[in-house]
């Protein structure tokens, strides 16, 4: 245990090389979303203008999942781990000049492609560096404590900035998403200690490759379909990918309307927008947490606690979601579940479940998949968590969850069987 504690300490840097990029993903999200009527109002948009840009985002992270494999295929998987985060802080800061409705939206499809393209790479890379199984799972779910910082950090930075006049605060938001992008590419590129790793990990890896006798192919769909191998990889495929696909979509609910949800039951603007405040940060030490369970015997145990939890607190929503108190104890319940049984335990079983070859390509295509999913979901959304209809619909979010259990059950199932726990 103690060789093992002392590898995760030893390679932790490379883990927070990556989570930095998973920080400016949900920043870029909720920056744009905690400062979208600022914008509105600044740059005089209309509604139409603001659901094109809104939506154009999360398209656009969906796209850079989908081709994040491409490019590394193309560039080198390194390189473009080390050059992705220049380009977003390019996008983000067109956003912090924009004087137009176009320029905004450039600035957000160009931060929305490379910050969709990071999350795989940055993933393949720590599972690529890791030593060893154990050390990639507790690295890569490491990496989940950014998103939450991310998420937490542009809450934080629009409530602080919020008293400034015009479109100054939401100028101050993304200068600050660019500042943290630029020193993130600067720390991939010139770090030697990063460029050991990544070369001690080329090493590792290529022995481990000419020791393997399955046949490896960068094509992903060959190595679904018609490789040695397929049999299991596209049922490990299918299990994440249901279990992804239904846990965020529920995530994007809560995310993008959980303010409108708890004002929509009568809480004020204030009240709603500082208990999304205090839940994230609640919400840090759970997700630390589950970086050591994640290498630990209790994964699996932790995952039906928290499929369970999750579980009680829709249904507890859809038998009294009308009440506020309900509903806030709900949210919290969720995200304490969500965190044992979500996010974090997708990456950690996209990342030891495939070959090195095509780990970044489907990680992309799960996360695009499901980002796309959650695009048209949302468009029907607000009509679903009003409070005439909330209790139905959280009947059907209950069995969501229940789907996604029982995916993930599948999975545990299959790495078993075939000797990937």
């Amino acid at each position: 245990m103690a060789s093992k504690s002392k590898s995760f300490q030893q390679y932790r840097p490379v883990a927070m090389a990556a989570g930095l990029g998973s920080m400016l993903g949900s920043g870029i999200i909720v920056g744009l979303s905690a400062t979208i009527t600022v914008w509105q109002q600044g740059l005089n948009l209309t509604n139409m203008q603001v659901g094109i840009i809104s939506g154009a985002l999360t398209f656009a992270i969906a796209f850079g999942s989908l081709f994040g494999g491409r490019f590394a295929e193309s560039f080198g998987l390194v390189k473009t781990f080390n050059w992705t985060n220049l380009f977003y802080g390019i996008g983000t800061l067109i956003c912090v000049f924009s004087t137009n409705f176009l320029m905004l939206l450039i600035g957000a499809v160009i931060a929305g492609i490379t910050s969709g393209c990071d999350l795989p790479i940055s993933l393949t890379i720590v599972s690529h560096d890791a030593p060893d199984n154990k050390t990639s799972s507790e690295l890569v779910s490491f990496t989940q404590i950014f998103w939450q910082i991310g998420i937490f950090i542009s809450y934080f930075c629009s409530f602080i900035v919020s008293k400034m006049g015009g479109l100054l605060g939401a100028r101050v938001v993304f200068a600050i998403l660019s500042l943290i992008a630029i020193i993130t590419w600067a720390w991939r590129t010139f770090s030697s200690k990063l460029n050991q790793f990544h070369i001690d990990g080329e090493v590792r890896y290529a022995k481990l490759a000419a020791e393997n006798d399955s046949v490896n192919t960068k094509s992903v769909f060959k190595a679904l379909f018609a490789s040695e191998n397929s049999g299991k990889l596209l049922k490990f495929f299918l299990a994440i990918l249901v279990f992804y696909v239904g846990w965020n979509l529920l995530a994007n609910t809560w995310g993008q309307f959980q303010t409108f949800m708890l004002v929509k039951a009568n809480a004020s603007q204030s009240l709603a927008t500082g208990y999304g405040i205090v839940t994230q940060l609640l919400g840090l030490p759970l997700v630390a947490l589950y970086a050591w369970i994640a290498g630990s015997k209790y994964r699996n145990l932790a995952f039906s606690i928290g499929s369970v939890v999750m579980f009680a607190a829709i249904a507890a929503m859809a038998m009294g979601g009308n009440l506020l108190w309900v509903i806030m104890g709900a949210i919290f319940l969720y995200g304490l579940g969500s965190n044992f049984s979500g996010e974090a335990l997708y990456k950690v079983w996209t990342q030891e479940s495939f070959p090195m070859e095509i780990r970044s390509s489907i990680q992309g295509i799960i996360n695009g998949i499901s980002r796309i999913c959650c695009a048209l979901f949302a468009l029907i959304t607000p009509s679903l968590v009003v409070p005439s209809v909330i209790k139905t619909t959280m009947w059907c979010f209950a069995a969501i969850v229940l789907i996604g259990w029982g995916a993930g059950l599948l999975m545990i199932h299959w790495q078993k069987k075939y000797g990937l726990e």
